[in-house]
């Protein structure tokens, strides 16, 4: 996404909300040639995540570290997804929808990092700014850059991620991949 205009953000955030909408009202259609006419970008690859806060506690966050194709699909999948088909949480009610705060995460393309023990590892990443994945060949997990809101040093951000990709408390000291990405935030 090249352009982070507010008319930009704007059609993000309709697109997204129409995603969820569909579900409660069958008038509700996404016309995605005439939104890819009008607003170009969206036809651009993109991968984002879509996270939903209800009370200001997270209800549903789903979303694609890999581009799979144009943006306005991976949006239109997402927040459905993170709607209806976050394992965490039960399907979205139409009550919950009409209190929840809407956002999307683009991400840029991962970079791998290639770190030899901990601190240098701690020096490669910007706290705030970088998203992190961690994988190995069995599990993969992530924490957009948002996360470091709620965990805001090193140490304990990776703690919580590597639990939540069932890791070890030491795989980063035996080199699991870990990436990194950056992210526009639309709210």
């Amino acid at each position: 996404m090249q352009n982070n205009n507010e008319d930009s953000n704007n059609i993000l955030l309709k697109i997204a909300h129409d995603s969820i909408k569909s579900r409660f009202d069958d008038e509700i259609k996404i016309d995605k040639e005439k939104l890819l006419k009008k607003y170009p970008f969206l036809e651009e690859p993109g991968a984002c995540f879509v996270t939903l806060n209800l009370n200001n506690k997270l209800r549903g966050c789903i979303g694609s570290l890999e581009v799979y194709g144009m943006l306005i699909d991976d949006i239109i999948e997402n927040a459905y997804n993170a709607a209806f088909l976050d394992p965490r949480f039960l399907e979205l009610t139409q009550e919950e929808y009409k209190k929840i705060d809407l956002e999307i995460s683009v991400l840029t393309p991962a970079l791998k990092l290639e770190y030899t023990n901990l601190d240098d590892l701690k020096s490669k990443i910007k706290v705030g700014v970088h998203g992190v994945i961690l994988e190995d060949e069995d599990s993969c997990s992530t924490f957009l850059p948002q996360v470091w809101k709620q965990y805001s040093n090193f140490e304990e951000f990776f703690e919580k991620l590597l639990h939540k990709g069932s890791f070890e408390n030491d795989a980063l000291e035996k080199g699991i991949t870990v990436s990194i990405y950056e992210v526009i935030e639309v709210k």
